[in-house]
């Protein structure tokens, strides 16, 4: 099952790449799909395929870096860019799978020109 998963998030990220065609997650996703981010609400299935849609798909360039699976969780360290827009974003998915469908994905994104001052956030002013 966990290679199953790994190998779904994986084709699935790759189809979605290539045809940017948010509608291709849809069979992949629970009805009852939640997304999680720290700088926004939790989101249902439809306000999520839809914040997916939003998105430069046909532009963007994808360097999976690490895939990592164990049990019904997927967690996928990525680096995404568009061509001639800076240095793009780093993100790290995290997908939970209930019968073969993709039941929750939280992710974390970060601005690539950020990281190294994102580094020291638990320095005090005074050192």
């Amino acid at each position: 099952m966990t290679t199953d998963n790994k190998t779904l998030i994986q084709r699935a990220l790759a189809e979605l790449i290539s045809t940017g065609d948010a509608d291709t997650l849809v069979p992949l996703l629970k009805d009852d799909f939640v997304y999680h981010r720290p700088d926004a609400t939790t989101r249902t299935k439809a306000e999520w395929l839809a914040l997916v849609r939003e998105g430069p798909l046909d532009e963007m360039k994808v360097e999976i870096d690490h895939v990592l699976a164990e049990g019904d969780h997927v967690v996928m360290h990525s680096r995404r860019r568009i061509p001639g827009a800076g240095p793009g974003v780093e993100v790290v998915d995290i997908w939970r799978f209930d019968d073969g469908r993709i039941a929750e994905a939280w992710e974390i994104v970060e601005p690539a020109a950020e990281t190294a001052a994102h580094q020291v956030w638990w320095e005090s002013d005074g050192r």
